[in-house]
């Protein structure tokens, strides 16, 4: 009995840093993916052309390594981080790298005869992207987005390997003082299973209740609205075709 307290002691220790970590990770990484995601889209080439460095780099590297080159090697020339940090940050904007990617392509994707069209009935840009192209996005962005968050959950196990106590460097730590390799690994892939499995099923319940309500085929009520009116909105475009040479597209 005492054996069982002091596993679910540990690995409920550990568990609670899992989730601070995915919790702090996954915050980053969508604040970082919606900025460099639009930043990619700006009109200034020099905004796209900062966006599209950090995007490859950080695609290309692994995010072990930049949590090791934060840890270990930054204090040499900078900050101390403490290893919560340094797996924070190296996990944020490894995945708001890949983050911002999906949101560029949803963006991207919505047809551009609507921008034209919004544009036509004076729409601001901030009118466009909040009514006509977001609503479509989103849900354009839910499935990879949500797959991307179950994986930054899975790739917390990596912070073990700068000390941060989390749930599979307190399997590491009972396997060492207890054995039962077997036993404890498999527990401990028990419950990462069963968080991934629960969470899965709660990140995609908005969508898939999107998909049942109706309207859903409108993607949301602001685009239900545009729907609506498409045809007031066209006709509009078409009376105001020179508008297009002047507003702010996307860059494709």
């Amino acid at each position: 009995m005492s054996l069982v307290i002091t596993l679910a002691d540990a690995l409920f220790s550990g568990l609670k840093i899992t989730l601070e970590v995915t919790l702090f990770s996954a915050i980053l990484a969508c604040v970082v993916a919606f900025a460099a995601g639009l930043a990619r889209l700006a009109r200034q080439r020099w905004i796209r052309a900062i966006a599209a460095v950090y995007v490859e780099g950080f695609r290309s590297m692994s995010a072990l390594v930049v949590m090791f080159w934060l840890y270990f090697a930054l204090p040499l020339v900078g900050p101390q981080l403490t290893a919560l940090q340094a797996g924070v940050l190296a996990l944020g904007l490894s995945y708001g790298a890949y983050g911002a990617e999906i949101v560029r392509g949803a963006i991207v994707q919505v047809p551009r005869g609507q921008w034209e069209a919004a544009t036509a009935v004076n729409m601001s840009a901030s009118q466009r992207m909040r009514y006509v192209v977001l609503p479509q996005a989103i849900l354009a962005m839910l499935p990879p987005l949500c797959n991307l968050l179950v994986d930054l959950l899975k790739a917390t196990s990596l912070v073990s390997l700068i000390t941060l106590a989390d749930l599979t460097f307190e399997g590491k730590i009972l396997q060492g003082t207890l054995g039962h390799p077997i036993e404890i690994f498999a527990l401990v892939l028990l419950v990462y299973f069963v968080i991934n499995f629960g969470l899965t099923r709660q990140l995609f319940r908005p969508e898939r209740a999107s998909n049942h309500r109706p309207g859903a085929h409108n993607h949301g009520a602001h685009y239900d609205h545009w729907h609506r009116h498409r045809d007031v909105y066209r006709a509009g475009a078409c009376h105001h075709a020179t508008v297009t040479d002047k507003m702010d597209l996307p860059a494709r």
